[in-house]
């Protein structure tokens, strides 16, 4: 096996633990290598740190799979995809719920890769090019476990961010072993219902880390008016609507997002007439409740990190506070104002100053009354802290 030098600021963060080695002047000489090589990173003196897995035209060159030597056979794959298993098995609630994370990548010693079951398939992702080889050996294990009747691999395309607002149904996924999944498949979550595309889009139309979030939501909203912006799929709005919202609003500015939240709630076999879909731009749209007098008892706003639509963007810096500003005069006094973000590179500090933001320029009270992540299925390693991504803050208009 190869070895590859690493400078002193990777050495520290090595040895405090994080997994990732990040290209700098030192990976800059390192001889050239494939995707998917295996590689020794050694100091200057020459002591060994780590077995490390490459992706040279990365921005993380090499992620660590071992602090010993190794090697990424069938044995070696099998005992951490059993100990990532292991893990679910004994520390979640799943009840009525197949749909949940089996492999998150850093947090499951499987760095740059996340496995996801949708009831009886799989979908595999690779945030690291240098699992690609290793693929076939991935799927054969995974099969030897799990006998899924479905195996899919969900591209990861570099330019997300421009492709979010138009891949509605441009097919991303693709078979790797087994038989083909529905079109929408039905998944089980909280006792609910929804629709998944193995196949079509940049996700799956169910963002699981949100599971916990939901569930905890379905004891705060009966009797409520319940608002979703960015609703996606409506997965909150259908969780509302399950446990007994009065009315819930959803808003999203695609139209085939829309249809889907509709037909996740005839799924559930709730009246999708009892409730409002709008399409159209969020900050548009409250303009337009607020103009309307619309008052609701909860407001969950929940956008991508960064968004494109034809009248502009959404980014987290900056538009958040404006999103929060917008939003608190149409909730009641005492109402819920529900702010969260899967945005990696936003800490939780400088997030609650975007809340701040909007809370003083609309010139009203905001106490966050409780403070929530991802759910368990997405554990991350302590020195690993880009691996607690998601800000979810229950926030109380006083």
């Amino acid at each position: 096996m190869e070895q590859r030098i690493v400078g002193a600021e990777t050495v520290r963060m090595l040895e405090l633990g994080h997994p990732w080695v990040i290209a700098d002047n030192f990976t800059k000489r390192w001889p050239s290598g494939r995707a998917g090589d295996l590689v020794q990173l050694i100091d200057e003196r020459g002591k060994m740190l780590a077995t490390a897995l490459l992706d040279p035209a990365d921005r993380v060159v090499a992620r660590v799979l071992s602090r010993l030597p190794m090697q990424l056979d069938r044995n070696w794959l099998k005992k951490r995809l059993q100990t990532a298993l292991a893990l679910r098995e004994n520390h979640l609630d799943l009840t009525g719920t197949n749909a949940y994370r089996l492999v998150n990548g850093e947090g499951d010693g499987l760095p740059g890769l996340t496995i996801d079951r949708y009831a009886d398939y799989l979908m595999v992702q690779l945030y690291c090019e240098g699992w690609r080889s290793f693929l076939p050996l991935l799927t054969v294990t995974l099969q030897e476990l799990l006998s899924p009747v479905g195996i899919y691999e969900k591209a990861r395309p570099q330019n997300t961010r421009e492709l979010e607002a138009a891949s509605d149904s441009k097919k991303y996924g693709r078979l790797l072993a087994g038989t083909a999944a529905p079109h929408h498949l039905k998944v089980q979550e909280n006792n609910l219902t929804f629709l998944v595309s193995m196949e079509e889009g940049l996700n799956t139309g169910l963002f699981l880390d949100q599971r916990e979030n939901r569930r905890a939501l379905l004891a705060r909203i009966p009797g409520k008016r319940f608002l979703n912006l960015f609703a996606y799929t409506g997965a909150f709005s259908v969780a509302a609507a399950a446990a007994g919202a009065t009315q819930v609003t959803s808003v999203d500015v695609s139209p085939s997002y829309t249809d889907w939240n509709r037909a996740n709630f005839e799924a559930n076999r709730i009246n999708p007439k009892k409730h409002r879909f709008l399409v159209g731009d969020c900050m548009a749209k409250l303009v337009e409740l607020k103009a309307a007098n619309e008052r609701f008892d909860c407001i969950l706003m929940d956008p991508p990190s960064f968004s494109t639509t034809g009248k502009g963007r959404f980014t987290t810096r900056g538009g958040t506070s404006d999103l929060v500003a917008a939003s608190l005069p149409l909730l009641v006094d005492g109402g819920l104002l529900i702010c969260s973000s899967n945005h990696q590179k936003t800490d939780l500090a400088d997030y609650l100053k975007e809340l701040r933001r909007g809370a003083l320029q609309a010139k009203m009270e905001l106490r966050v009354i409780k403070q929530r992540g991802q759910s368990a299925d997405f554990p991350f390693p302590v020195t690993f802290p880009e691996g607690r991504y998601l800000k979810y803050l229950v926030c109380s208009k006083s």
